[in-house]
């Protein structure tokens, strides 16, 4: 395994990183903790990890920095015990730089069982600096606050945002540009339909789909089934189907047991509490609560569902674009869970689609593809008004497809935005 390290890290060294695009992230280079990044599969981690080599790479010498990605082959099968031989390797080639900071990243880490122990004791006895990047939220973030505790900075990466998609199809934001206008239109049409994985973003849209197809099997097969053991493939597949095929709609685990249960499905109400939770773990669904002010009336409450990137709807859903609404829910709630992870919905007499707290701002956000019609905009404003008068909001959001006015009810205000604009950082965004 040694001389297999050796290799990987020679080879990484002289390996040249280009057509890197910048991510939104501001991911420290310097910082004394340990850097955590995590994220559904394929999203571009590894990206930003070779982003921080190239900004290394300015003011430190290539020797200095150590990549290793545990999926790749050549360490196959490996386990806990190997991983001394990295660092050992490592020293074996560079006797001189055991006096010198040395960077260490350490990709897809949770690959291998109890890593955290041996990322754990190189951090307190060696002069390094550690990244390390994992799929899966629950096992890393567990094994990370039990072992790591103290010594990390955790940061949780998605798919491109409407800002670095455009950035990486070299789309200029001039919002007065009406040129640039027509670009971006154009773009959010594309990033709404099939999603803003980096791979898939210079593909035809078969192609999009067949490795949405593909980064699916990995999540199930990799994250989930390997992983946790599971035995009811074809329910965990029907879960998740049903999951992108009903983005932004309420769901009760409850009644969804009850549903698979009628459709013949041999399953206990805890299976599928559990496989749901492992979609959740892998990153690849979410759920967003009821706001309430105890624990146990949020969990009494359905859950509205949503997925980690738009383009999942249209591997199971052939006619995605008869629903822009919901395409719409889901990049708005992707664009605030990017910000944090408390997103919430509000229900009293109305329902407002978003509630959140991002640092010290209250966020209120309604979404609605149109509001031609008069009853849909009344709708939408008493839902905003009713829930700005429970948190003691003067503020609020509607997002539209094109729409874009002020609109004053008393002393308070609902800005109307057209999504682009709103996730390209217009008011309360």
């Amino acid at each position: 395994m040694r001389e297999t390290f050796k290799t990987l890290i020679t080879d990484f060294q002289e390996r040249k990183l280009n057509g890197i695009v910048p991510r939104e992230y501001n991911i420290p280079v310097d910082s004394d903790k340990i850097i955590s990044l995590i994220g559904v599969r394929r999203c571009g981690k590894t990206y930003i990890l070779f982003d921080v080599i190239n900004k290394l790479r300015e003011t430190i010498q290539p020797e200095n920095i150590i990549y290793i990605n545990f999926e790749d082959d050549r360490l196959f099968p490996i386990e806990a015990k190997d991983l001394d031989a990295l660092m050992e390797g490592y020293y074996e080639m560079y006797p001189n730089k055991r006096d010198e900071l040395v960077y260490v990243l350490l990709d897809e880490v949770q690959n291998i069982p109890e890593w955290e122990r041996y990322v754990r004791r190189i951090y307190d006895t060696l002069n390094v600096r550690i990244f390390v990047t994992g799929s899966s939220s629950k096992l890393l973030s567990k094994e990370i606050a039990t072992s790591l505790r103290g010594r990390t900075l955790t940061y949780e990466i998605f798919p491109y945002s409407f800002a670095d998609f455009l950035k990486a199809k070299d789309i200029k934001v001039n919002v007065n540009s009406s040129s640039s206008v027509s670009h971006i239109k154009n773009a959010l049409n594309e990033f709404l339909t099939d999603g803003s994985f980096p791979e898939t973003l210079a593909q035809t849209p078969d192609i999009k789909r067949r490795i949405l197809r593909d980064y699916l099997d990995l999540i199930v097969y990799k994250d989930i089934v390997e992983r946790y053991g599971v035995k009811n493939n074809s329910l965990l597949k029907h879960i998740i189907k049903y999951s992108f095929c009903n983005i932004g709609t309420l769901v009760s685990l409850n009644k969804l047991y009850n549903e698979f249960k009628s459709q013949g499905y041999k399953v206990g109400k805890d299976t599928v509490f559990d496989y749901y939770s492992y979609l959740e773990d892998a990153y690849a669904v979410f759920s967003t609560p009821i706001f309430r002010n105890n624990i146990r009336e949020e969990n009494r409450n359905p859950r509205k569902i949503y997925a980690v990137d738009n383009g999942f709807k249209g591997v199971y859903d052939a006619f995605v674009t008869d629903d822009y609404s919901k395409l719409y829910e889901n990049a708005v709630f992707l664009h605030l869970r990017r910000q944090t992870p408390e997103v919430y919905y509000y229900s009293g007499k109305q329902e407002v689609d978003f509630y959140c707290r991002i640092d010290s701002r209250q966020l209120l956000v309604n979404v609605s593809y149109r509001i031609d019609s008069q009853s849909t905009r009344e709708r939408e404003i008493n839902g905003l008004v009713e829930a700005m008068e429970y948190f003691k909001m003067k503020e609020a959001c509607l997002i539209t497809e094109d729409h874009e006015e002020t609109i004053s009810v008393g002393d308070n205000k609902i800005f109307v935005l057209p999504l682009w604009k709103w996730l390209l950082g217009a008011i309360n965004a």
